[in-house]
């Protein structure tokens, strides 16, 4: 899995400035402070995770685009840096989806079958129930029926169905992602990692050995 398939529209803020706030704490004239990146930044930057030292990455924020599965999101969210802007929802949309592109390569094409089946029949019975509102006739128990179908492909819906948010985080937050999931077993966090490591001076957050 390449990461490109998973990260979009990636900005970068705040790199510089607090790499110069970095020199604040042994600086007594702020006019003589400069964003040149120095050993002793590097250093505070990879200092252990909790320690205090590597506060300034909290100022370097990182926005994207970010495509995950449902398995992949669930984990995600522990991950209180890692703020949701926005995102697409099957709350609202689950039926209007293509779902033969809308599940990982991992999703049983039975279990992808059984969803079309049972969207393809929600459809229809919305269709019914507007024809017959557009005819003046009841539609109390279809539009009932409809509530417990659509519960039914909500709650049927599997893990490797595939959504996108816009997501805000920071270089502390991802230095804590990446040496928890740099050898996860799902393929998307391994992805993500991979990424990480593409960003303007990645060695703050993955060290400089790597």
């Amino acid at each position: 899995m390449r990461y490109q398939d998973l990260i979009a529209n990636v900005n970068v803020y705040g790199l510089e400035e607090s790499v110069k706030g970095s020199k604040y704490p042994m600086a007594t004239d702020l006019t003589k402070v400069n964003e040149d990146i120095t050993a002793t930044t590097v250093r505070l930057a990879n200092a252990p995770s909790g320690s205090g030292h590597d506060n300034f990455l909290n100022g370097v924020i990182v926005q994207f685009d970010l495509t995950f599965t449902n398995k992949a999101w669930v984990e995600a969210e522990r991950y209180h840096f890692l703020d949701f802007i926005s995102s697409q929802s099957t709350m609202h949309r689950i039926t209007k989806f293509n779902l033969d592109e809308a599940y990982i390569s991992y999703t049983d094409p039975r279990i992808i079958a059984i969803m079309k089946e049972k969207t393809n029949d929600y459809n229809e019975l919305q269709n019914d129930i507007k024809q017959r509102k557009e005819e003046g006739k009841d539609t109390t128990t279809l539009e009932e029926l409809a509530r417990e179908k659509y519960l039914e492909i909500l709650y049927s819906n599997p893990s490797g169905f595939k959504l996108t948010a816009r997501m805000t985080t920071n270089y502390r937050q991802l230095k804590t992602i990446y040496f928890q999931r740099r050898n996860h077993r799902l393929p998307e966090w391994r992805a993500f990692c991979d990424w990480i490591e593409t960003l303007p001076k990645a060695e703050f957050i993955i060290g400089q050995d790597k």
